[in-house]
């Protein structure tokens, strides 16, 4: 379990982001058009995991439209946006904001990938939605770099989670 916070005050996570080094658990996660799609769609791509509360929150919108800029330079790599959000509502989010590089996932159908990832929230008033987190995996779903965000109000570390790419 991690401990975080939400405007000071602390929650918990169900676990731990995955270790680097280790592989990525597999996920089914469900893209806008109500797919569902796991690791092998995104095979011979570096992948950043942007997990994220939800879209409807000022910083997890903001990491969104970031990484949308910044993952034009990485052609070789993909950008997962994951959240609790439904299909529906990220497809509304990406044609408002104009975001098409970014790939947005929700956990519509599947509900294990924040206990996989251990970005689950136990406690507090976010109890069942994910964490902010980010997890860079290369090409051969290796973890190269997380980052548990430890305020839910803060941004990751862009610079970081790029540069692992």
């Amino acid at each position: 379990m991690a401990t975080i916070t939400l405007k000071g005050n602390p929650i918990e996570t169900i676990g731990q982001l995955p270790a680097v080094g280790s592989s990525a658990p597999d996920f089914v996660l469900t893209n806008a058009d109500l797919q569902d799609v796991g690791l092998a769609d995104f095979a011979g791509k570096k992948k950043i995991l942007n997990i994220v509360p939800s879209l409807e929150t000022s910083v997890c919108s903001a990491s969104a439209r970031r990484f949308e800029q910044e993952i034009a330079r990485y052609p070789d790599a993909v950008v997962l946006t994951i959240s609790c959000d439904l299909p529906f509502a990220q497809k509304r989010f990406c044609q408002a904001e104009s975001i098409s590089q970014v790939i947005t996932l929700s956990q519509l159908r599947d509900r294990s990938f924040g206990r996989d990832y251990g970005v689950e929230i136990t406690t507090g008033p976010m109890k069942g939605l994910t964490s902010r987190a980010v997890v860079v995996l290369d090409r051969d779903n290796t973890v190269v770099y997380t980052e548990q965000v430890p305020e839910i109000g803060q941004e990751p570390d862009y610079q970081k989670a790029l540069s692992a790419l």
